[in-house]
Parts: structure tokens; sequence; C-alpha cells
């Protein structure tokens, strides 16, 4: 009998593995470090240059000196349309460290557009409302000429890009300002966002949201849901210390309490990095979020919404708690 009765990996391919390991070590040294732009270089390497459509730098805003990225599949037809959002604490992030995760995206089929917007102190709320605001509109005026389809839009985003596009998708005033409105969006998919974290108490946060109670009220999703909503699938790692998940649970609560479709799904063990960082290949064994993400994709994409995992207008609310 042989002494390896497995097949054994190949020279190459244990260098291979090796010099994974030893990426994946950096990597989670440096989120540990805080180091976003290195952590996301690394991610970006990582990941890759799939076949497809990529265009850097599209301008939506020429006087605000604001651009977005594109990514689609080479053979995109009528193909869903993501916007995405990256978060920072509405202070800080760049659309090219999310190169890896337009790849990803763009991998499952899916047109996705990420774009920059301005941050405090530059500008206040109203400020990058009104930027994300017009990058979806943007990007409802071009995606066909990607292979998308305007028709199956749906907004994502990660902490303050959860809450920039909770925000659109439930107040229709930002929106209105580009002459569209939420019924347009066939969903919103937000992970570890923050929709209703009053009290402020930070002055950073006061500055950018308001000064008096009114003023803040206005910044938050939760206060504006009131049965016109897109769908959503709210995610949220149950060891998030920086977003907690009662602004998850507020928020399907709300959506619930007026019938509308949502679906809440929570993970054990994950933090406010890792829900993202677990739509990654290097990371993607720590929860299924890529697949959770696509799966609300393709159901309300189509008009075929599956009974077992998303809420229906007249269904209890779906609680997932991944084990």
């Amino acid at each position: 009998m042989s002494k390896h009765p497995f097949p054994q990996p190949s020279p190459a391919s244990s260098r291979r593995r090796k010099r994974r390991n030893l990426l994946l070590a950096a990597l989670a040294s440096v989120l540990l470090g805080g180091c976003q732009a290195t952590l996301f270089g690394g991610l970006n390497l990582v990941q890759g240059h799939p076949p497809g459509v990529v265009r850097h730098s599209m301008v939506f805003n020429r006087p605000k000196r604001l651009a977005l990225d594109v990514y689609a599949p080479a053979d995109a037809h009528h193909a869903p349309v993501v916007v995405f959002f990256y978060g920072g604490s509405w202070m800080s992030g760049q659309r090219r460290w999310y190169r890896w995760l337009g790849r990803v995206l763009a991998q499952q089929g899916l047109v996705v557009v990420i774009p920059d917007y301005r941050k405090w102190p530059q500008v206040r709320m109203a400020g990058f409302m009104q930027d994300a605001a017009e990058a979806v509109a943007w990007t409802h005026a071009h995606a066909a000429d990607y292979g998308g389809d305007a028709q199956q839009l749906f907004l994502m985003g990660h902490s303050a890009g959860a809450h920039i596009g909770a925000l659109l998708a439930t107040d229709e005033r930002w929106l209105a300002g580009v002459d569209m409105h939420p019924g347009q969006l066939d969903g919103f998919i937000g992970l570890a966002g923050p929709y209703d974290f009053l009290p402020l108490t930070d002055p950073k946060f006061i500055d950018m949201f308001g000064h008096t109670p009114q003023a803040q009220r206005q910044s938050q999703p939760v206060n504006f849901v009131d049965g016109n909503e897109p769908p959503m699938l709210l995610l949220q790692g149950l060891a998030d210390r920086v977003v907690k998940p009662q602004n998850a649970r507020s928020l399907a609560s709300a959506m619930q309490r007026l019938g509308e479709p949502v679906e809440l799904k929570l993970y054990p063990g994950i933090g406010h990095a890792a829900i993202l960082l677990a739509l990654s290949s290097p990371f993607r064994r720590k929860a299924p979020v890529l697949q959770d993400c696509v799966a609300f994709i393709r159901a309300h994409a189509t008009g075929q919404v599956d009974q077992v995992t998303v809420a229906t207008r007249s269904g209890p609310l779906h609680l997932h708690v991944t084990r």
C-alpha cells in the first residue's frame, strides 16, 4: 500500500499555497493595524484581473471632480446593476481601494458601479447624499452602455456607505433631486450599516448631521420607512463593536411593521470589517456573505422571490443566524 493514499500536492502548488497563506497572514496583520489602504491594496492583488469590462475614472460630476469605476462581465446583457457605496465614517475612503469588490461582483454576472463621494469636513450630510444620488442617476442613465439593465438597479453599501444607501432607499428627497425615486430600485443591501444611531455625542458627527434633534432625526434611515421602500437585505456581524447589531434589527423591524419585504441575516463571530472581507476570495469561508447577496439580487431582479428566504409583504420577518 502506498505511503500516501491521497494525492499529494505538487511542489509548485505547495509554494503557491505557502505564498497565499503568508499573504493572508500579512492582510490580517494589516487589518489589526488599521491601515485600510494597504489592506485593500493587498486584496486588489489577490483578487486578480478576471476577463470583463472595466472602466476607471468615469466622471459623473465634473465641477465637484467626482468619478466612478464600472465593472462588468464581458458578455453582460440586461444584467442586474449594483451601485456600491464604501464606508469610512463618512470621512475617508477611495473607490480604487474596492477594485477587488468590483471584480468579485462582476464575476457573479453583475454590472457594478463604485463611485467616490465627498466627505466631512469638506461637506456635511447634504453634500455626500447629493453626490450619492448623482452617482445613482448616472448609473441609471448609462447602465445599458455596459450591458446592464437599469430596471434591475440595486444599492449596496458597507458601514457609512450602507447608511448612505439606506437613506437613498428610504428618504425620497435625495433621489427626487436627480429626478428619480426609491421605487426605481429593485433592492438595497446593507452590510454593517448604521441606520438608527441617535443620540449623537461625538462633535464630528454633530457637525456632520446637525446640531438640533430635529436635524439629526433627518439622518436616520429608520425614521423614513413609510411602506414605499424597495426590498432590503440587512447583513450584520454579531461581533461588530463599531456598528451595533441593533441598527440592523431596528431597520428590519420598521420595515416589517409596514409589511415590507426585508431579510435580516446575523453572522456570529463576524466583526465590522470581517463582514466586508468575507466577500473576497481569501476570507470567503468566514461567512456566506457573497452567497447571500447574490441570492437576494437574483430573486428580486427576476421578480421571482424565494418564499423560503425572503420576506413577503404579508409574511413574517425572516431572521437568519448563520451557525
